[in-house]
């Protein structure tokens, strides 16, 4: 650490509560772009099974196809801004494990953003007439659904370590007392959640799409309780005599 740089115990409660509400404002970029790749765009064109309309969507919703792209790219390099602000604020924790915490991250998003190329390819082959010229009609529509199939595995990887990253950052939360510490518990639940979320889908395709609401809750529901209690109630500042200080 710099020599002029407070240990993370030592930061003012100001200083605390600023790095709380920078993780929580770049957590909200996340939720907010990518829901809207996942769900407005992709979902809004792929069709699992239907090369036809799939292709069909593709064309009519170019603009929405780009737009999700984009949305994904950025959404990505926030959640790695993210991970390093919350280790920022929780490294006096455990080093350790916040490091576990941003090299998950990093591994998803660099899954993440590779597998964005079958996005665009997809985008491409749809939207230009040689394709199809070369691999006909059918076999175009073909290329484009078996591009979004990829994306849509892609993700499901990558879903693995942002799932694996909640379970170091659920055991600093629960650590740290500078939060509930029954969200640190759900962090770790909602870890346990993908995963099974991840696997099932893989393993048994028909009972992972019934499972997948369940399984995903407790995330959804930790991750989003993270969110507002950054952004609105920010967080306990440990003190050197070992007593809390409020810190919002």
């Amino acid at each position: 650490m710099h020599p002029s740089q407070p240990p993370p115990s030592a930061r003012s409660p100001r200083s605390l509560r600023r790095l709380a509400r920078i993780a929580g404002l770049f957590y909200l970029v996340v939720a907010v772009l990518g829901g809207f790749a996942q769900f407005f765009s992709r979902n809004k064109v792929y069709v699992p099974g239907d090369a036809a309309a799939t292709a069909r969507n593709v064309v009519a919703h170019a603009g929405l196809v780009r737009g999700g792209f984009v949305a994904d790219l950025v959404q990505a390099t926030f959640f790695l801004l993210v991970a390093v602000t919350l280790f920022l604020l929780l490294e006096h924790v455990n080093r350790n494990a916040g490091r576990m915490m941003v090299l998950f991250v990093a591994i998803a998003v660099a899954v993440m953003c590779l597998n964005l190329v079958h996005q665009l390819v997809a985008l491409l082959v749809a939207t230009d007439a040689s394709f199809a010229g070369a691999f006909g009609a059918r076999g175009s529509d073909a290329l484009v659904l078996l591009m979004l199939d990829l994306q849509h595995h892609g993700y499901l990887i990558a879903q693995i370590f942002f799932g694996l990253w909640l379970l170091p950052l659920g055991y600093l939360v629960h650590a740290s007392r500078m939060f509930p510490r029954a969200l640190g518990v759900l962090l770790v639940a909602g870890c346990a959640g993908y995963l099974v979320d991840t696997f099932t889908r893989f393993l048994a395709p028909d009972l992972g799409e019934t499972l997948s609401p369940f399984a995903v809750a407790p995330a959804a529901v930790a991750e989003v309780a993270l969110l507002l209690w950054l952004l609105l109630r920010g967080v306990k500042a440990p003190r050197r005599d070992g007593r809390v200080l409020v810190a919002a």
